[in-house]
């Protein structure tokens, strides 16, 4: 349901509450009739509440001929209302979000900053963490290559953590589980990861074998280590975190208490690292 239909459906909602509450609760007149008859009708339903339970009384049905004119007119009395509705639906359904990235962020700490198989960059000691998850035929994550470039040769106090969430193909998969073993080679990392987002057509087996050649390291080695399950667990658990964070695409990013989705850029980046140190928080009041 868009936003738009939503709070029309809460105004309806309101509007038939009241009228449904009118319509039931709305005095009977009195007549001699009516009051002989109540009379009958309560000694006789007090003898049947003794043998059978009552059947519950059906809620009235509002006629939309009388309620869709009573909206239209509630709306037109105010026509910045709906405006107004859809900035506080949207500032409540933020809070909601953040309060439940928040608590996932928490669950999922040592996972998400202390896995002894993922990637860092930069200075391990920085006073500000950036996360990336990243899959190798991301194109999006290929365009964003140059802003994480620019952060750590710009940010000495900046520390990146890479995780390897390979969820395009399965040719990813295969680049995955090659760059896992490259991580725990002990080798330049950083240099195979632009290669492959350097290198031309689909990232696979090959190009990242090959990639790793390239730093000393033997293709042949590799591709008989990648069916271990130490390198199925380090991609297993990205999965792990993902899933408990709700994320589901590449790139996407962790700062602070902030889940950030797709690219938004070197500048918004620089940003949030600031607001960070600056208040702890990506996003400073």
């Amino acid at each position: 349901m868009n936003r738009l239909a939503l709070v029309l459906a809460v105004i309806a909602g309101a509007l038939a509450g009241a009228l449904g509450y009118a319509t039931l609760n709305r005095p009977q007149p009195q007549t001699d009739e009516v009051a002989v008859r109540a009379i009958v009708e309560d000694v006789l339903s007090q003898k049947a509440a003794a043998e059978i339970e009552q059947p519950a009384q059906d809620v009235a049905q509002i006629d939309p001929d009388v309620l869709n004119p009573m909206i239209e007119q509630f709306l037109m009395s105010d026509p910045k209302l709906l405006q107004r509705m859809s900035v506080a639906l949207d500032a409540t359904l933020q809070a909601e979000e953040s309060a439940k990235a928040k608590t996932a962020l928490a669950d999922m700490h040592e996972q998400i900053y202390n896995d002894p198989g993922q990637v860092v960059l930069g200075n391990p000691d920085g006073d500000v963490t950036l996360v990336e998850f990243f899959d190798y035929n991301c194109g999006y994550c290929r365009a964003a290559l140059p802003d994480m470039a620019t952060l750590l040769a710009e940010d000495p106090n900046l520390k990146v953590i890479l995780k390897e969430f390979p969820i395009l193909s399965n040719e990813s998969i295969d680049a995955a589980r090659v760059a896992v073993l490259v991580n725990d080679a002990g080798v330049d990392y950083w240099n195979f990861h632009e290669a492959l987002f350097s290198s031309r057509g689909k990232v696979d087996k090959s190009a990242a074998l090959a990639a790793a050649s390239d730093l000393g390291l033997s293709p042949v080695q590799l591709e008989l280590q990648m069916g271990e399950e130490k390198v199925a667990q380090a991609i297993q658990t990205s999965y792990t975190i993902a899933q408990a964070l709700g994320i589901t695409g590449t790139p996407t990013y962790i700062i602070g208490n902030e889940i950030i989705p797709g690219a938004i850029g070197v500048d918004e980046l620089k940003s949030r690292i600031a607001n960070m140190r600056a208040c702890g928080e990506t996003q400073c009041s």
